[in-house]
């Protein structure tokens, strides 16, 4: 089973409806985009856009926790 990586918002500029501060969102594969300083992550409009790679820390979640979302979902 491939890892899923998260992020955790820190910085929401010019996107307060698409980002919530300090929540955590999934990080989906993005070759092109990492290139460009970007990042790929399903906001709260359930879809995925891309957003300053700045905007977000990266945190390591434990594997019952990513069980738990994907549960969730």
């Amino acid at each position: 089973m491939k890892k899923i990586k998260y992020v955790v918002c820190v910085q929401n500029k010019g996107y307060p409806a698409s980002l919530e501060l300090r929540k955590l969102y999934e990080i989906l594969p993005d070759a092109d985009a990492e290139g460009h300083g970007l990042i790929r992550v399903v906001d709260e409009s359930g879809e995925d856009y891309l957003y300053p790679r700045d905007f977000f820390l990266p945190i390591e979640v434990p594997e019952s926790i990513t069980h738990a979302f994907a549960k969730a979902s």
